[in-house]
């Protein structure tokens, strides 16, 4: 990379059709805002300066690119792409680079994409384009191209006649040129248009009539999948996890039914993993190998060990870590806590805010009682210990190692290594309780009877 860059990110776009109350660019894909993939797109790219350029109506997106670390411009009014490219020159007043226009309705396109779209300007370029050849072009701006193959000029589909919308090659909206001429060229746009707006595309025409020369670098449509509706937003989730299946697979992840699993934007699984049916992985989710996700599982922000086996029907919350070789069985929640290797928890237990200890077995139906109405509490499990079914553990509260709780025991003080707790109220019988209840209850309903 021999020039610096930087990026513009637009994200001023009012979202109407989403019909949201959240802004547009901060619905997610892949368990991650889209905005948050364009910043990281800008970074990957090799982007020294990133300025977000948002809405009035949109502080949330100022915010919300200020804490990714981007500087941020607004638009007020809007009055078009080119506009909004405009609002961002201050910020960039001192680059001597190149810059690139992204999109934060865009969340797909790759560093490797918008590689090839720079190394169009190191080149020779003076600008570059980003298009690409949908089944349908519907009404995306035109990629007007000379016999040479260089891209002449763009023409909105409102303003297109009927041979340029014949047009297959169209406009991703990705654009990128020396930072100086582009805002040069900016100061020639008019917005002598259908829409009467200040198009960024008309800087390529513009350049051209400089004799200047303008590259198209052609994308994957699946990478440049823009997001205007719930349904754009559904599609660019799928086209998302088609990818990620694929990938993991191609890594060595065994999939049973690859379209019935869902990743995250970080999930991280090693090779020799297998994955059963119907399985969603959150957002900082770390399989290591041999492990084994049982189907119908949920996992967000877990790590699981070497060998360890979850589910079927485990949810796996923030926090959870199991060890090499352990079990979480079904309908089984782990939250912010640690099981050692070859601690079992096989069925029908919440584990919140523990640990426990190597080769420890939790029965059936415990329950860490970790939440007084106000605080967390933590309960510690020691090495080998078991735990009775049915158990309550009242946390704070330790169990020692080797110890045992009986089934059925509510624990509210610590117990030795190696002892039996037992906590429970005696049993007792009350003789002929059940035929006098059948009784009176047999009688209550003869009354009735009889009034009717």
């Amino acid at each position: 990379m021999s020039r610096t860059r930087a990026a513009i990110i637009l994200a001023a776009g009012q979202g109407k059709r989403m019909k949201s109350k959240t802004v547009k660019v901060l619905h997610p894909v892949g368990g991650r805002p889209m905005l948050d993939w364009a910043v990281a797109l800008a970074g990957d790219c090799g982007a020294g300066d990133v300025v977000t350029v948002y809405g009035a109506h949109s502080p949330a997106v100022k915010d919300a690119a200020e804490a990714l670390g981007t500087r941020t411009a607004l638009q007020d009014p809007p009055k078009g792409t080119g506009h909004a490219v405009q609002a961002a020159r201050e910020a960039l007043a001192d680059l001597g680079g190149d810059a690139i226009v992204l999109y934060a309705d865009t969340p797909l396109i790759t560093a490797a994409t918008v590689g090839r779209v720079f190394e169009a300007l190191e080149a020779g370029a003076s600008v570059a384009v980003l298009g690409f050849e949908p089944a349908d072009p519907a009404a995306y701006g035109r990629l007007i191209t000379n016999e040479a193959g260089d891209l002449d000029r763009i023409v909105e589909f409102k303003d297109a006649n009927e041979t340029e919308r014949a047009v297959g090659l169209v406009n991703s909206g990705v654009l990128a040129a020396p930072a100086e001429l582009l805002f040069d060229l900016l100061d020639e746009v008019t917005n002598d248009n259908a829409n009467g707006e200040y198009y960024l595309t008309d800087v390529v025409g513009l350049a051209r009539d400089r004799g200047l020369r303008a590259a198209v670098v052609i994308a994957d449509g699946d990478e440049v999948l823009g997001v205007n509706s719930r349904a754009d937003l559904a599609a660019a989730e799928a086209a998302f996890q088609a990818c990620m299946r694929t990938q993991m697979m191609a890594d060595g992840v065994t999939l049973v039914a690859p379209e019935t699993v869902f990743f995250a934007h970080d999930t991280q699984i090693a090779r020799d993993v297998v994955i059963e049916p119907n399985v969603v992985f959150g957002p900082g989710v770390v399989i290591e190998e041999d492990a084994v996700i049982h189907a119908h599982s949920h996992i967000e922000g877990a790590h699981v060990g070497r060998g360890a086996h979850a589910g079927p029907f485990a949810r796996l919350r923030p926090g959870a870590q199991l060890g090499a070789g352990s079990r979480v069985g079904n309908f089984v929640e782990i939250k912010k806590s640690q099981l050692a290797e070859g601690a079992k928890v096989s069925h029908l237990t919440y584990i919140g805010d523990a640990s426990v200890g190597a080769n420890a077995n939790i029965g059936a139906g415990t329950i860490t009682c970790n939440y007084d109405g106000y605080d967390k509490h933590r309960t510690v499990i020691g090495a080998n210990a078991f735990i009775g079914s049915n158990t309550c553990l009242v946390a704070p509260v330790s169990v020692g190692e080797g110890a045992f709780t009986a089934t059925g025991t509510i624990v509210t003080s610590d117990v030795p290594a190696d002892a039996l707790c037992l906590a429970r109220t005696p049993q007792s019988h009350k003789s002929g309780w059940a035929a006098r209840f059948h009784a009176a209850k047999q009688a209550r309903k003869s009354r009735k009877d009889s009034q009717k």
